[in-house]
């Protein structure tokens, strides 16, 4: 799970118009959205990303963790209540209409099941690759009066590998998606359509850069992407983007995060 706390400079520098929540529109041109997915695409498997090396020192990174709220936020535990609020207004907005089952992408310790979608739905099954995560997550998950749901399947797995075998009212996936390469984020996509229910919602919640460039870290060996490479890659995957809010009230030195959600395209 990616932590928020990455930041540069010119983040500082955005134009105030753009902090304001905005709705994103179907593209009216799904041939100039395929074209823009294969460059982008192209453009990072042609940049010699070793997969193995990638993905291994992710999780090494992460298995020094410490397995606390404050660990997977990079620190910054004190932004956890106004994440959960900024997403909280986020699903009321959009108003999911069911709500039996939910999953969370790239769980950590269910700091986002337990405190967002257990409240919201009977069950709630998470993805988390770290078995000391997934260990914490189902002691922190299960304690006494639970106010609506319960803590259902945990997969021990990472997220290029997951296939969901449920359908689901709502798929989360927050502060994870640095971690796949561009190849294996829109397969990633691809999958996760599959496991929704008629009328769910994916909704993701990442960092995004100013800038039109893909920015690496090294040190937990992740990547944060622009916001149009979300759009491209999500619609390309088939999706249509129906809301796309800004999250408020974070510290100014972070990058920006983006709350989108999506459904399938409807088959003709």
């Amino acid at each position: 799970m990616t932590d928020p706390e990455n930041c540069q400079d010119l983040e500082d520098k955005m134009n105030s118009s753009e902090d304001k929540e905005c709705m994103e529109e179907t593209s009216n041109c799904p041939q100039e959205s395929e074209a823009k997915a294969v460059d982008v695409v192209n453009a990072v498997a042609d940049s010699n990303v070793q997969e193995p090396k990638f993905y291994g020192k992710a999780q090494k990174y992460w298995s020094e963790v410490p397995a606390t709220v404050n660990g997977m936020l990079g620190g910054l535990g004190y932004i956890s209540a106004i994440d959960i609020q900024g997403s909280n207004t986020f699903l009321r907005e959009i108003r999911v209409p069911g709500n039996k089952l939910a999953l969370d992408c790239g769980a950590g310790i269910g700091r986002v099941t337990r405190n967002l979608l257990i409240p919201r739905f009977h069950c709630v099954d998470i993805v988390e690759q770290d078995p000391a995560f997934a260990n914490k997550a189902r002691e922190y998950c299960t304690t006494e009066n639970q106010p609506v749901g319960s803590l259902g399947e945990i997969y021990n797995v990472g997220l290029q590998k997951f296939t969901p075998t449920k359908k689901y009212d709502l798929i989360w996936s927050q502060w994870v998606l640095g971690h796949l390469t561009e190849l294996d984020l829109v397969d990633f996509f691809r999958r996760v359509r599959q496991g929704l229910a008629p009328d769910g919602f994916f909704v993701i919640k990442e960092n995004v850069t100013k800038s039109k460039e893909i920015i690496d870290d090294d040190e937990d060996s992740s990547v944060t992407r622009p916001l149009e490479h979300y759009d491209i890659l999500l619609k390309t995957a088939g999706f249509r983007i129906v809301r796309k809010v800004r999250q408020q009230n974070f510290p100014k030195d972070l990058y920006p995060v983006y709350m989108i959600a999506c459904k399938p395209l409807s088959v003709a």
